[in-house]
């Protein structure tokens, strides 16, 4: 009997323990790698004829992101590793991905999701300007880039990765006009006993705050955002809001960074059919997992950021137990005694989890107080005032329903960065709760394919003999019967 088909989508903290894991129980994955290289988000490498420090690009993750790299590098040609694929779809057994414009579909015995995590977004009156970024892409502009998305930026939101987002920024020279917070202070206190599981973490998050303000970065907490102020011409000028004692401020800037925590990549696990469950805490449709990363179906695993928001060292923990779940259903021998120390570990972190959702809410309310004259979708350009008319006079009230009367999260992103603040104005005009409204289904393509996409009809890598070309309109047929 051959060795079992196992795949890894990711090559973050989640992806790259998975994978390690996996090889020292001596089986190969195939990972597949939307990036260049690994490393994920959170340890982005940078391009390779830049020089500048782990120190300086992480800050105090600097050596974790070295280890997890190290650890790659060491483990690389061991595996079927592919970057800069895409994977797309999930139907009957197969994976399909995207390579140079070469679709291959890709059957597993066992497929390991380690997509990560993006930014979790509330419209602002003026948040389609040019100059307005949301915090991964601030992120991604400084680590692959090197450069800063502006010369005096805002960021504005909240969440733990709005601190260290601003605080890279600080670290690397760029000017920091401000860092707007939306959570009161009184928050982080209530939080306390379920933050204080992990003491290291609250610790470096203090540190974080602390080293802005010794910098000069004015720091402010229980904000609510009016508007991005600018013109379409010109793009951001700067940012009105109102401050906790309910003064109306302006700041001066030329780009702002947006970002409320993080949102799961969960298209995928919709695709391969994995049941979801409301958590009423991040107020989200998440998939369900077992303690060891187990979804619904079998055969498919959940790790990292992709199902819950445990941070990078949370998601190196996931992608190792998402390994002992797989290497069990194979018929491996797994003991109690390697697993029951993680297990606990990630309980831990997963109390941290919640104590963060207390102390830097989602801003729902807001959604309630959105004019009508706001985007509510970027991609399509359609105001909250036409979502609203859907819902009174369609009576559009779940999620996708109202998606196919008014074109909310038909656009590029695919709802990512409309579909959670686009349920919460459903809910609000509506008076329904917000586990009412449902989610948005996911659908294949997870993100745009272009139309010259060529279908591979062989289990091939791209270019070797014994693949064979096929319109792609027939594979997309295929997965959707």
């Amino acid at each position: 009997m051959g060795q079992p088909r196992v795949i890894v989508v990711g090559a973050g903290p989640a992806g790259v323990r998975c994978t390690e894991t996996l090889l020292a129980a001596g089986i190969a994955p195939v990972v597949i790698d939307e990036g260049r290289r690994d490393g994920g988000q959170i340890y982005r490498r940078q391009p390779e004829n830049f020089g500048r420090p782990y120190e300086k690009l992480y800050g105090t993750e600097a050596s974790r992101a070295a280890h997890l790299h190290s650890t790659f590098e060491r483990v690389r040609a061991q595996v079927d590793y592919r970057p800069d694929t895409l994977a797309w779809n999930v139907s009957k057994g197969h994976l399909y991905v995207l390579h140079r414009g070469q679709s291959h579909a890709l059957p597993y015995d066992a497929l390991v999701l380690c997509p990560g995590a993006t930014d979790r977004l509330m419209p602002v009156k003026g948040w389609q300007r040019a100059g307005t970024y949301s915090l991964g892409a601030s992120q991604i502009a400084l680590k692959a880039q090197a450069c800063s998305i502006g010369s005096h930026v805002v960021f504005m939101g909240s969440g733990p990765l709005l601190y260290l987002v601003a605080n890279q920024y600080v670290r690397a020279g760029a000017r920091v006009a401000a860092v707007l917070d939306t959570s009161p202070a009184s928050a982080r206190l209530r939080a306390l006993p379920k933050l204080i599981a992990r003491p290291d973490v609250l610790k470096k998050g203090a540190a974080l705050v602390s080293a802005l303000k010794k910098s000069g970065v004015h720091v402010e907490h229980g904000i609510e955002p009016l508007e991005i102020l600018g013109t379409d011409a010109h793009g951001v000028e700067g940012v009105q809001y109102r401050d906790a004692k309910g003064e109306v401020r302006r700041i001066a800037c030329d780009a702002v960074a947006l970002g409320y925590h993080l949102r799961p990549e969960t298209q995928l696990a919709d695709l391969a059919r994995c049941a979801f469950r409301f958590d009423e805490g991040t107020r989200q449709w998440l998939p369900q997992i077992d303690e060891l990363g187990r979804s619904s179906q079998a055969g498919v695993y959940l790790a990292g950021d992709g199902v819950r928001v445990l941070g990078a060292d949370g998601a190196e923990l996931a992608g190792r137990l998402a390994a002992y779940a797989v290497l069990s259903d194979l018929g491996h021998t797994v003991s109690e005694a390697t697993l029951a120390p993680l297990k606990a570990q990630q309980r831990k972190m997963d109390r941290f989890r919640q104590g963060l959702a207390q102390a830097f809410p989602w801003p729902a309310a807001q959604a309630a107080r959105l004019s009508d004259e706001i985007i509510a979708c970027r991609c399509e350009g359609i105001t909250v005032g036409e979502l609203r008319r859907v819902i009174k006079n369609e009576g559009a009230c779940e999620a996708n329903r109202a998606k196919a009367f008014s074109r909310v999260g038909m656009g590029r992103c695919q709802g990512r960065y409309c579909g959670h603040a686009a349920a919460e104005i459903i809910a609000a005009a509506a008076g329904v709760p917000l586990e009412q409204v449902g989610r948005l289904r996911g659908q294949a393509p997870v993100k745009p394919l272009a139309i010259s996409t060529v279908e591979i009809v062989a289990d091939a890598r791209p270019g070797s003999a014994a693949a064979a070309e096929a319109p792609l309109a027939k594979g997309v047929t295929e997965v959707h019967e």
